[in-house]
């Protein structure tokens, strides 16, 4: 529970003093920001995943993990090459707190999403769950700087408010769609979809490309469901991309989840998404 992780970072780590700012990493930008607007002035946060790389495949630099041993905290969410590096990383720093941002959410998918949606690590596409993952932030960061709990405090609710407001303005994107699926090369946006009432289709599924036959079918689908773009990460090779657009008359799209300009970039991708979902599907 989150009170326990609390406790054990007041417990386990002295306060830092006023002078000294809070060292984080984060696993991915879009923490990045979260903890930058949660935290002001006061923290000193840094990625791990750079821009055009993906955390599905990262290798962190060695330079990066030797400045882990002065950060007070590592903020993650599950993202697949910290699966194998976090025992390096507590190693480069046994006193270093960790805190998976994940902890005490309980994400609910419906049953048009199947398990590679259920375990998506890319929560932040979910304004709502994002703002559930800043609360988190923030009560680490009460924790480690206990002295400034109010501007905290603040931070967060100054951020949750504006979560709040995306979440809404999104939701007004996205509805009265003609159709509500939609095509992606890698499978990074189903709580995005789950929050808006969409479905996406993703073309590669556990890392791996389909079979022939699989594609002819996802090929069928998209042409019945009168999907007319193939939306694909800036990280990942767009040829299988390509080839499926050109077999359903339609396009590559790129859409990027890792973008540190949190706020705008979702409201990019709804804008994108809706644009990509007005022809309606034939009848």
């Amino acid at each position: 529970m989150l009170w326990k992780f609390v406790l054990l970072l007041v417990l386990g780590t002295p306060a830092l003093s006023a002078e000294e700012p809070i060292r984080v990493v984060v696993s991915v930008p879009p923490l990045e920001y979260l903890v930058e607007r949660v935290g002001g002035p006061r923290v000193q946060v840094q990625s791990m995943v750079q821009p055009g790389f993906s955390p599905a495949t990262y290798e962190p630099t060695p330079k990066q993990v030797t400045n882990l041993a002065g950060a007070d905290l590592y903020v993650r969410t599950g993202v697949p090459f910290e699966n194998a590096w976090l025992t390096r990383f507590r190693s480069a720093n046994p006193d270093m707190r960790v805190l998976d941002v994940r902890e005490g959410l309980e994400v609910q998918m419906s049953d048009r999403h199947g398990d590679h949606d259920r375990h998506d690590p890319h929560v932040w596409t979910s304004p709502p769950l994002a703002g559930h993952m800043a609360r988190n932030i923030r009560d680490a960061l009460i924790a480690l700087a206990p002295g400034d709990a109010t501007a905290f405090e603040a931070g967060y609710a100054a951020l949750n408010a504006e979560l709040g407001a995306l979440d809404e303005e999104l939701r007004q994107i996205l509805s009265d769609l003609p159709t509500s699926r939609f095509m992606v090369y890698h499978p990074a946006w189903g709580h995005f979809a789950e929050r808006y009432g969409l479905t996406q289709i993703p073309i590669e599924k556990d890392a791996k490309q389909p079979s022939a036959r699989a594609l002819i079918g996802l090929i069928d689908e998209a042409k019945r469901d009168g999907i007319t773009a193939v939306f694909i990460q800036p990280q990942f090779d767009r040829r299988l991309a390509e080839q499926v657009a050109h077999a359903i008359g339609g396009h590559v799209e790129v859409l990027d989840p890792l973008s540190p300009d949190y706020m705008e970039n979702l409201r990019e991708i709804a804008r994108r998404i809706a644009a990509a979902g007005t022809v309606p599907a034939p009848r």
